[in-house]
């Protein structure tokens, strides 16, 4: 698949819908039929007016007989046969929809996935290089013996949706967000009607152990990524855990292949900055400012990093504000030929907290091996400036 290829190449005319005034049930009924990963949404006219996602419909434990499909509804960014994959990709990545609708003439024809797209690079040339060009190297767990509470803490802090479970030093399990979500916070009890209801378990002081996925699905740094690919969706998983001999070296899940993906149309030898926001409006000024730290950052790096990516994802954690300013995660992938590195800060507004991210990640490139190598004067004069030892030091 060249990086020409556009939707039309690989998106799939079939598709489930429902009205938007149908009974929320029937959205129900239709993600136990045929297990599609997403429903259309369409008014009396028959046009396209959103989607309604199986996790949705999981997540919100509520009496669907009571609800409209609108209720559940969401909207998603539209693209066209013509649209390029990489855009595609940039799209999934900025609204944190992996089920994109495609439209032509005000009329869903279909819809294009993440799983269509990783798949269709795998194939590629691309797809014959070694997973550990993608993963995500030293990757934050937690001991088994460890609360849910310390591994949801850890994914709140870093923006992760996987951790792996460590037993006596080597890899025990692995825990998503969605099995927090299955197990905690909403435990299933059979009601009326094909729902379910849960009470919120008060505390999270449950052992790791205790709901944690066992055996993991291994691979080998060396293993090409069109069959790590292909394994991902043999297992219908999202994460596969990268391991040398029985040293657990890194993870790779579906965002970091839909990453370089998304700048494959990018001019080389430069760096680049995509934005994934979400709950947080940014006005113009603050959009500027957080360009020009870019730039001072792209400047002091890009020599030794180029070509490279920053991708940087924000929320909000709602009802946490302090004198109408809201409290701010951030968290940063720099995505580079020579790894990959990940930063996060949180913290009450936008411009502050991008800032503390972008300085811990900074941080964490001065003190690392890559630079070292490539500068070592420079790193290690930067870090005394700043009061910090070097590696070697």
């Amino acid at each position: 698949m060249a990086v020409s290829a556009t939707v039309k190449d690989i998106y799939s005319e079939k598709f489930n819908a429902v009205f938007e005034n149908d009974s929320a049930s029937k959205c129900l009924e239709s993600f136990k039929k045929d297990m599609p990963p997403v429903l259309a949404v369409l008014d009396e006219k028959g046009n396209y007016v959103g989607m309604v996602s199986r996790r949705s419909v999981i997540r919100s434990r509520l009496d669907l007989t009571r609800l409209k499909v609108k209720n559940l509804m969401t909207g998603a960014s539209k693209v066209s046969l013509d649209d390029s994959l990489s855009r595609v990709a940039k799209l999934m990545i900025g609204s944190g929809v992996r089920q994109l609708p495609v439209i032509e003439q005000n009329k869903i024809i279909g819809f294009v996935t993440d799983e269509d797209l990783i798949h269709a690079f795998a194939e590629a040339p691309w797809g014959n290089a070694p997973v550990e060009s993608l993963m995500t190297r030293a990757p934050h767990t937690v001991e088994v013996n460890r609360s849910v509470g310390a591994v949801l803490g850890l994914m709140r802090e870093f923006g992760i949706s996987h951790v792996p479970i460590m037993e006596r030093g080597r890899l025990g399990g692995i825990i998503s967000i969605q099995d927090i979500f299955d197990n905690l916070y909403f435990p299933p009890k059979r009601m009326g009607n094909n729902d379910f209801a849960g009470d919120r378990i008060a505390t999270l002081g449950i052992s790791a152990k205790a709901i944690m996925r066992r055996p993991v699905i291994t691979v080998d740094p060396k293993k090409a990524i069109h069959d790590c690919e292909a394994l991902m969706h043999y297992h219908d998983i999202s994460c596969l855990c990268i391991v040398d001999g029985e040293r657990l070296i890194g993870v790779v899940t579906k965002l970091d292949f839909l990453e370089p993906i998304s700048q494959l149309e990018t001019a080389e030898h430069r760096l680049t900055i995509q934005f994934s926001i979400k709950d947080i409006e940014i006005n113009p000024e603050i959009q500027q400012f957080m360009m020009a730290e870019f730039d001072s950052f792209a400047r002091r790096f890009q020599d030794a990093f180029q070509p490279g990516s920053l991708f940087v994802y924000m929320k909000t954690h709602r009802g946490t504000n302090m004198r109408d300013t809201p409290m701010v995660h951030c968290r940063l992938q720099f995505r580079t030929t020579k790894g990959s590195f990940i930063a996060a800060g949180e913290g009450w507004g936008v411009e502050p907290t991008f800032n503390v991210a972008l300085d811990r990640l900074e941080r964490r490139l001065l003190r690392s091996k890559e630079l070292l190598a490539y500068n070592p004067r420079f790193a290690r004069d930067y870090l005394r400036k700043i009061g910090l030892p070097s590696e070697e030091e």
